[in-house]
């Protein structure tokens, strides 16, 4: 047991080897570019404080939203997606897988669940003991299960999932501002270092900061590009890869509510708070509304026909997100309602094109 506690202390520590060596590249880019470039290389007044006030402003917010990525601890399922304790023992003592799934689904009949396994099966985890809510995964590095899972970011030593999301796009946003700014800025300086002799301390800085800079440029525009992607997509790195299984099948565009309404489960509805990073995403991580494109008896067009006597026809709309939940497998896609006295009215369940 001992040995065990021991090694994971170890990769705990070793995990934050990543995250010290950005610390340290930032550090010494700080270094090169206000002393070595603005202080001691930049004659221009104006040029100069130009240029410190824009970098400034790039260094803190790239700071800012690095530091709420890291420490921004991933969120968990709360208490109602645990098995209660006699269902959790039966569910351990029960040998047959069958019979463990009776006990899942009578324990997620009253849950917001809307996706399941490759097999149709209730999603759930035997090292949390808790059914997953949609878009939660267990992570291996951090032993925990994660909501709306993105994936496990080694250079920010955390889960990036629905409580970080938000922050670790504008973390890539605001690095390649950074990298871009300073590669932009430092260029013409690179070329006249390249060509003439000049304090060779200086020269070794800004010559090597222009490549850092744009290494790293070329490194986080791609990733940057492709969580932008997925931002508009409304998926997870997880659920491009392997799209969400649904209980009418398998549907990569399941989540997706159009484009603005992408940006804004993630960015929120202020817009003024966007570019900041502070928490704005939309809803608790536990439910997620869908899009209505499969066949599902809650994603239905509902007509009432009045009696003869009634002129007007009256249309209902789908259900609103809120509303949007599974229904359990034994309900049916046609449902006939008896008014009380005089009046007859059918239900009839129109799947969504």
């Amino acid at each position: 047991m001992a040995p065990t506690h021991v090694l994971r202390c170890c990769q705990r520590g070793l995990a934050w080897i990543p995250v010290v060596f950005i610390a340290m590249v930032v550090c010494w880019s700080y270094y090169a570019y206000v002393l070595k470039l603005c202080i001691c290389t930049i004659s221009n007044i104006g040029e100069k404080v130009a240029y410190l006030i824009f970098f400034h402003l790039f260094f803190v917010m790239f700071v800012w939203s690095y530091w709420k990525t890291i420490f921004t601890k991933p969120t968990n399922p709360s208490k109602e997606f645990c098995l209660p304790k006699a269902e959790k023992e039966c569910y351990e003592k029960e040998e047959r897988p069958e019979s463990q799934q009776e006990i899942l689904w009578r324990a997620a009949s009253s849950l917001p669940l809307y996706t399941r396994t490759g097999a149709g099966a209730i999603r759930y985890c035997d090292r949390c003991q808790v059914i997953k809510p949609d878009r939660c995964h267990h992570c291996s590095a951090c032993d925990m299960c994660v909501l709306k899972m993105d994936h496990h970011c080694p250079w920010v030593n955390n889960c990036v999932g629905f409580s970080n999301y938000k922050f670790f796009i504008l973390f890539l946003a605001y690095s390649l501002l950074y990298c871009l700014f300073i590669a932009a800025t430092v260029l013409q300086y690179f070329i006249e270092f390249w060509t003439n002799e000049r304090d060779p301390q200086a020269k070794f800085h800004v010559l090597f900061l222009f490549f850092v800079a744009a290494m790293f440029c070329i490194s986080i525009l791609s990733l940057f590009s492709y969580h932008l992607w997925l931002v508009g997509k409304n998926r997870s790195t997880i659920e491009a890869f392997r799209a969400p299984v649904f209980r009418t099948g398998s549907d990569k565009n399941g989540f997706s509510l159009g484009f603005r309404k992408n940006i804004a489960q993630v960015f929120g509805d202020q817009m003024r708070f966007w570019l900041f990073p502070v928490f704005t995403s939309q809803g608790d991580g536990l439910t997620f509304p869908t899009r209505l494109v499969n066949a599902d008896v809650e994603q239905a067009t509902v007509t009432l026909h009045p009696a003869p006597n009634k002129s007007a026809e009256v249309t209902v709309s789908p259900l609103s997100d809120s509303q949007n939940r599974l229904l359990n497998n034994d309900q049916h896609a046609n449902n006939t309602l008896k008014t009380a006295e005089s009046e007859n009215v059918t239900i009839s369940m129109e799947s969504e094109s």
